[in-house]
């Protein structure tokens, strides 16, 4: 994520200032996936600018209703303003249907709504996590409109050492540790190779009764654990 838009997630008092015609280099590692017991989101929590680290502990996975979450990469103004957009709407759509919006017509709507925007510097893509009346559903959102289904994705800088990793060990039928070890690796694995990825790694699973928030860890510890380094 990149505050560079003035706007922190994990430091809502503080802002960076923007300087007109600056184009700071940022990254994040992000990563989602679906398994038979739901849908595992995961991702780092530094907020780079160039190379400025602008928040070690940011807050990359948003909840955006109680059974859907979504993945934040890209500048996080952007990312924090359409979620909140997404959140108003549904919470709209769920007061007229009297029930709660699918997660493909979440997806459907995000999509519409920043395909408007197209050519306007607009910068989000974020990997939509729920569960509704068809089981555990993942979609990718792109701010230029694209929106495609699948079993996993892993989005920023860091996303090819994530892909590396979850190609390996990723099973749909995996057991809830499992899961959860697969998804530390992954991210783990990709802040120690990307130098905009870092801090700690966040993790969240989406079950058929909402999600919930099962971790915050040291990410270089998980890497040595992983690896086989730890003292």
């Amino acid at each position: 994520g990149s505050p560079e838009d003035g706007v922190s997630l994990c430091c809502p008092g503080w802002s960076w200032p923007p300087t007109p015609g600056l184009r700071l280099a940022h990254g994040t590692t992000t990563l989602a996936f679906r398994f038979r017991h739901g849908v595992i989101a995961a991702a780092d929590t530094r907020s780079s600018c160039g190379s400025y680290v602008a928040c070690p502990a940011s807050c990359k996975v948003i909840p955006v209703h109680q059974h859907l979450l979504g993945t934040t990469s890209g500048t996080s103004a952007d990312c924090a303003t359409w979620y909140r957009v997404l959140q108003r709407e549904l919470r709209l759509r769920e007061l007229r249907e009297g029930q709660l919006p699918s997660v493909a017509s979440a997806a459907k709507l995000l999509s519409a709504m920043m395909s408007r925007y197209r050519g306007l510097d607009l910068c989000v893509a974020t990997a939509l996590c729920g569960w509704d009346r068809s089981g555990p559903m993942l979609f990718y959102v792109y701010s230029d409109g694209t929106r495609l289904q699948g079993n996993i994705f892993s989005v920023g800088s860091g996303s090819p050492y994530a892909y590396g990793v979850l190609d390996r060990g990723y099973r749909y039928d995996m057991s809830t540790q499992e899961a959860y070890a697969l998804a530390r690796c992954a991210v783990a694995h990709a802040t120690h190779r990307d130098a905009y990825s870092g801090g700690s790694v966040d993790l969240f699973h989406v079950r058929e009764s909402g999600w919930e928030h099962v971790s915050r860890s040291d990410a270089c510890v998980l890497y040595m654990e992983f690896s086989g380094s730890a003292p």
